[in-house]
């Protein structure tokens, strides 16, 4: 990396689930690298790139990004990017025991902007014991003992009047460690 660069994770939402919306990872690194990124590298299938940057922020880099995809793949991705600072910010923040739990019972939903606690408030978390959320620096964390394909708690905060007009996507907790680490190189 060079002087001047930062360390980005580009998270893409709902891609390479299911069989459709495909997204190869070396097709991925490639863009990144027609975009004048370097450093390029992904983790799992699931749509995590880390690239250095010297140019743009956040935002602008995940709309770059999201046209490119569009233009290269023919569907629309959308894109959240997150420097090192705030990946660690995230991990450092959880209100849950990270180090008691299996990682498959913590998973944080990236926000593209604030997390509004009106907009989450008619949830009734009594209702969902043991399982249960915490509203962060655009991110909700979920904890679900029974993990996060079995979520009742995880099935409401995505329905659409909760995150109308917000990117979401969410990542167990290995993956928020993981990238914490890829950045941090």
């Amino acid at each position: 990396m060079t002087v001047g660069t930062t360390t980005y994770a580009a998270l893409l939402r709902g891609i390479n689930v299911g069989g459709s919306r495909k997204v190869p990872m070396a097709e991925l690194r490639t863009l990144l690298e027609g975009l004048g990124h370097g450093d390029v590298r992904t983790y799992l299938q699931s749509g995590n790139a880390v690239f250095s940057s010297d140019h743009g922020d956040e935002d602008s880099l995940a709309g770059e990004l999201s046209r490119a995809l569009a233009e290269h793949f023919g569907f629309t991705v959308d894109v959240l990017v997150r420097d090192h600072a705030y990946l660690r910010a995230v991990l450092d923040a959880c209100p849950f025991p990270a180090a008691e739990l299996e990682a498959k019972q913590l998973h944080a939903t990236y926000l593209s902007a604030r997390a509004d606690p009106e907009r989450f408030a008619p949830i009734d978390q009594q209702a969902f014991l043991p399982e249960e959320f915490r509203l962060g620096d655009r991110v909700v964390y979920l904890y679900a003992p029974d993990g996060l394909g079995r979520s009742k708690l995880a099935e409401s905060l995505a329905k659409p009047r909760l995150t109308k007009g917000l990117v979401a996507t969410t990542r167990n907790w290995n993956t928020v460690v993981k990238l914490v680490e890829l950045t941090g190189d």
